[in-house]
């Protein structure tokens, strides 16, 4: 068994011990707190939400962008014992009603443009229990349950903090439970991990509802001591006048956030700031060089969930495309049928595996069911995560034979083409390196006789046409791209749906398919790659094809 570690530190006990620390702990563009501020303004809110506290589960919800109530009501929630739901601004209609009130929330933190949002659903909270932070009497009432700051006497380590939900956009809503032990925990670990020292600058574009910016920023800087800086929303444009006028030294990121940075006019200064690393998923190694030679800034890749961490370890050898070595020996690569642990890939040299039917499985933690803590009210998916007492990623990886452990793509992202496995992650790099091209999802779509074929959705600029990329000589110039791994389909569009943290809504886009509003273009030739546009008697003459074939069940 791997050792656990002994979770007895509490969000609210690091908090406790920043009073009287004179450094800067949040900034916005408009007001700097202290960190001794930040504690005592913290306080206020923890007593305002003592104070309207009723029986059931204490859950506050906040909806709100990043502004500096977010963070201070973080602060109160941890001295209080409440947890903090955070909403997602970018749900809408019955799928935001329904998310909320799985929740059961008591209060809800939020602003005009937040009521707005929420105008004509119910989501389970009575409107005289709606907090308004640009209210005319909001600062008084603040400032009314102001006092010497302590944390409530229930508050221990395994006190619930967060509920997080995770980002798909079907089934069940599923939040998961993060407790102030496990938080402040991460925050002393990412310290180390991410080099979070006290005189950093931490930059936060990420939304504050999401995982990335708590766990891997806001806790750690908490930690540490350093200083959170915001901004309301993320901006490629505002990304570097930020990072300057904050004197940022690092900053996280998901999603295509690092595209849309390099897809800013490039300037010759752009070196002259004061960043020096960030923190994030997603950016290919072609993507790190170039952020690294353009800001002067490195990026550190990371595996993680909202519901686990630490199976990583980093290792100053790892190469490029890989995250680092498993952290114990309880992190392993397994056929989800068999369970055996899977044969270690084998790479070719352009770093192919060429044995993934041995090689790739999912990435479990056999000693990770003890620390995994659940969803809120959602037995069905504890059950799946947690099986045969293993914790169960839903990841795909493999372990090349030097024992680096790289990322497979999530369940279903291996694409059975011609009897032949592609790897849509694989694909998905490739077409991300073209210049002109924002960011990119690879996927697997139905074939109308048999197996898989390769789909790829690209944003690209305004102003950038489809012709104006000249993929299928981009394509045929990458030589780790195989016979089988380009795109025979692919979606364009300016604007891609995403979810609130930035990421691309895969799953949404793959059960479209080809019969999505936006321009698809198809692979017409056997010999090679050339793309014509599908018109509407194209596409249903291929669900002709399906239907002929008798599968047209592969057609959600």
């Amino acid at each position: 068994m791997v050792d656990e570690p002994v979770r007895n530190e509490t969000i609210a006990g690091l908090l406790l011990a920043r009073l009287g620390d004179d450094r800067p702990g949040l900034r916005s563009r408009e007001r700097t707190w202290t960190w001794d501020e930040v504690v005592r303004e913290s306080a206020a809110r923890a007593s305002l939400a003592g104070e309207l506290r009723r029986d059931g589960p204490f859950h506050i919800g906040v909806l709100l962008e990043n502004v500096p109530e977010y963070v201070l009501w973080l602060g109160a929630a941890a001295l209080s014992g409440a947890t903090v739901v955070g909403i997602n601004p970018t749900r809408t209609g019955s799928y935001l009603e329904q998310e909320v009130r799985h929740t059961d929330l008591q209060l809800l933190v939020t602003d005009r443009a937040g009521l707005e949002l929420l105008d004509g659903l119910d989501i389970g909270v009575p409107r005289d229990r709606f907090i308004l932070i640009d209210d005319d009497g909001y600062p008084a009432r603040v400032e009314g349950h102001a006092r010497e700051p302590e944390a409530d006497a229930s508050v221990t380590p395994a006190t619930q903090m967060l509920l997080l939900f995770t980002s798909g956009t079907t089934g069940k809503s599923k939040a998961a439970r993060c407790s102030q032990g496990r938080l402040a925990e991460l925050g002393r670990s990412n310290c180390a991990k991410y080099d979070i020292k006290r005189e950093d600058v931490c930059y936060c574009p990420m939304p504050l509802f999401h995982g990335n910016a708590l766990m891997a920023l806001w806790a750690p800087a908490l930690a540490a001591g350093a200083t959170v800086v915001l901004t309301p929303k993320f901006s490629a444009s505002g990304f570097l006048p930020d990072v300057r006028f904050y004197g940022a030294t690092f900053f996280t990121y998901v999603g295509k956030a690092i595209g849309y940075v390099l897809g800013t006019p490039e300037r010759p200064d752009d070196a002259d700031n004061t960043l020096t690393h960030g923190f994030g998923t997603e950016a290919s190694p072609e993507d790190k060089a170039e952020f690294l030679r353009r800001f002067g800034a490195r990026l550190v890749e990371g595996y993680g969930s909202s519901e686990s961490s630490g199976m990583i370890k980093r290792d100053p050898e790892t190469p490029p495309t890989a995250f680092g070595r498993p952290a114990h020996a309880g992190v392993r690569i397994v056929h989800p049928e068999t369970r055996e642990t899977c044969a270690p890939a084998v790479l070719d040299e352009h770093g192919r595996v060429t044995n993934a039917e041995a090689a790739v499985g999912e990435i479990v933690d056999v000693h990770g069911a003890a620390k995994f803590e659940g969803y809120y009210d959602n037995p069905e998916a504890d059950a799946e995560r947690v099986r045969h007492g293993w914790y169960w990623t839903g990841d795909l990886g493999y372990v090349d034979r030097d024992g680096f452990l790289y990322f497979g793509g999530r369940s279903g992202d291996w694409i059975r083409v011609d009897s032949e496995n592609i790897s849509a992650l694989l694909t998905q790099n490739v077409v991300r390196r073209h210049p002109k091209i924002v960011d990119a999802v690879v996927f697997g779509v139905p074939d109308p006789r048999s197996g898989d074929q390769v789909m790829a959705a690209i944003e690209v600029p305004d102003g950038i046409e489809f012709t104006d990329l000249d993929l299928p000589g981009f394509l045929a110039a990458q030589d780790d791209l195989g016979t089988k791994g380009a795109p025979r389909f692919v979606r364009v569009s300016h604007a891609l749906p995403t979810t609130g943290s930035g990421k691309l809504r895969k799953k949404e886009m793959q059960l479209e398919g080809w019969r999505t509003g936006d321009p698809v273009y198809r692979w017409a030739t056997r010999e090679g790659p050339e793309y014509v546009l599908m018109t509407e008697a194209d596409k249903d003459a291929l669900r002709e094809e399906f239907a002929a074939a008798g599968r047209l069940r592969f057609l959600p």
